[in-house]
């Protein structure tokens, strides 16, 4: 069942996402319009527009989020092994969106350190290319290794 609406949210966002999608959106809209002065405007004439268009968009948001969620997983991995793969790559940063708040907001703290270090060289007409240590990252291993002793 999971395979199956993977498979109709991907081909659904796809088929939706496209100009004729859009065309065909535009000619329901034009004729709804058109069709106005035969319903005079009524309460049902408009009725009609806004119901279709509230469940088109409730269902195509969670098609959409659903394709989304799935290539932004696909991008973490790929991102991951990346980090995986680098010589010198710091394997701590693998999975961080799994990680708390508070421990991401440190990293981030410290990767927003180094590259204002790395600004600061570059006014100063220096190179911003070295791969500096990252502290959190640093102060981890040693606590690893004090584990291991």
């Amino acid at each position: 069942m999971r395979e199956l609406f993977r498979k109709f949210a991907q081909i659904t966002s796809q088929v939706v996402g496209s100009s004729w999608a859009f065309i065909l959106a535009v000619a329901v809209i034009a004729a709804w319009a058109v069709t106005g002065p035969m319903f005079h405007y009524s309460d049902t004439w408009q009725l009609v527009i806004n119901t279709g268009t509230t469940i088109i968009t409730f269902l195509m948001v969670l098609l959409i989020q659903s394709t989304q969620n799935r290539d932004s997983e696909a991008i973490q991995v790929k991102l991951d092994e990346l980090i995986r793969l680098s010589k010198g790559g710091h394997n701590a940063l693998l999975d961080l969106e799994e990680l708390e708040d508070k421990e991401l907001d440190a990293i981030r703290a410290e990767y927003c350190r180094i590259a204002e270090q790395a600004r600061e060289r570059l006014r100063q007409g220096e190179s911003d290319t070295d791969v500096p240590e990252v502290e959190q990252i640093r102060d981890e291993r040693r606590e690893l290794s004090k584990l291991k002793r």
